[in-house]
C-alpha cells in the first residue's frame, strides 16, 4: 500500500473567499496502513484578525500567533509540500480542508493539490455506517479510541485521531496475521475486507553483534538443547 496522509487545518472562519485564512496546519503519516510517527505541523500567521467565534473553538489567539511564519514563508509552504509528496490526502469533510489548502498555496505561488488526490473520511463513514453519527468526535467514541488530549480542536492532535479513525474505516487498527490476501471480518463494517500480501518486507532488527550473541547462547548455556540433539 502506498504511503498516505492525514491532513487537518484550524482557521478563522469558514470560507476563504470571504478573507477566512489558515492558522494551523497538521499532517501524519501513514505507510501499509501503519502510522509511522512522522510528522508535520506549523501554527501560521493570517495576517489578519481573530474571530472570536474562531478562538472559542481551537483557542488560537491573534497574539499567539503574532511571531508565526506566513503561509507563504518556505518553512510551511515548501515544507508541506515536501512532506505531502505525492501521497493521497486524507482528510474529514475533505472539501473544507481543501479549498483552504489550495488557497494558501495559491496566494503563496506553489501548485495546489488537486482534487483527485483527497480522500473524504466523512464519506467513507457516511456510505459504511448509514445510521451513525460522522462526526470525528462520534466517531472516536464509536471506535473507542481516547478524546483524553482533545480539550478544543488543534490540527495535530485532530489528525493524529483522525488517522485512528481512517484505520478502523478501513477495516482495524490491526491487521489479520495473514499474508495470502484472504478474507477476514472488518471491525468498522461487519463485512468481509481483503488485505493484499505486505508489499515490503520488514527491516531487520536484530544486529550482527546480537545475533552472534544468540548464537553463543545456544551453543553454550544450551547445548544440550532437544532441539540441537542430532543437528
Amino acid at each position: 500500500m502506498a504511503r498516505e496522509i492525514v491532513l487537518d487545518v484550524e482557521t478563522t472562519g469558514l470560507d476563504p473567499a470571504q478573507g477566512d485564512r489558515v492558522v494551523e496546519i497538521a499532517c501524519v503519516e501513514i505507510d501499509d496502513f501503519i502510522p509511522t510517527g512522522r510528522h508535520f505541523h506549523s501554527y501560521v500567521h493570517p495576517e489578519r484578525d481573530m474571530p472570536p467565534e474562531a478562538e472559542r473553538i481551537h483557542g488560537i489567539s491573534r497574539a499567539f500567533l503574532e511571531d508565526k511564519p506566513r503561509f507563504g514563508d518556505p518553512l510551511v509552504a515548501d515544507s508541506l509540500l515536501e512532506f505531502v509528496g505525492d501521497a493521497p490526502l486524507i482528510a474529514h469533510n475533505a472539501s473544507f480542508d481543501r479549498k483552504f489548502v489550495n488557497h494558501e498555496l495559491r496566494l503563496a505561488g506553489r501548485p495546489i493539490l488537486p482534487e483527485s488526490r483527497w480522500i473524504d473520511t466523512y464519506d467513507m463513514a457516511r456510505k459504511r455506517l448509514p445510521n451513525a453519527k460522522h462526526s470525528l468526535d462520534a466517531l472516536c467514541k464509536r471506535f473507542k479510541i481516547s478524546l483524553a488530549e482533545r480539550e478544543k480542536h488543534g490540527a495535530l492532535i485532530d489528525a493524529k485521531l483522525l488517522a485512528h479513525v481512517y484505520l478502523e474505516l478501513r477495516g482495524g487498527r490491526e491487521r489479520a496475521l495473514d499474508l495470502t490476501g484472504v478474507e477476514t471480518a472488518t471491525a468498522a463494517s461487519g463485512g468481509p475486507t481483503t488485505y493484499p500480501p505486505r508489499p515490503r518486507a520488514l527491516a531487520m532488527r536484530l544486529s550482527d553483534a546480537e545475533r552472534a550473541a544468540h548464537d553463543a547462547f545456544i551453543s553454550g548455556t544450551l547445548k544440550d538443547a532437544l532441539w540441537l540433539r542430532g543437528a
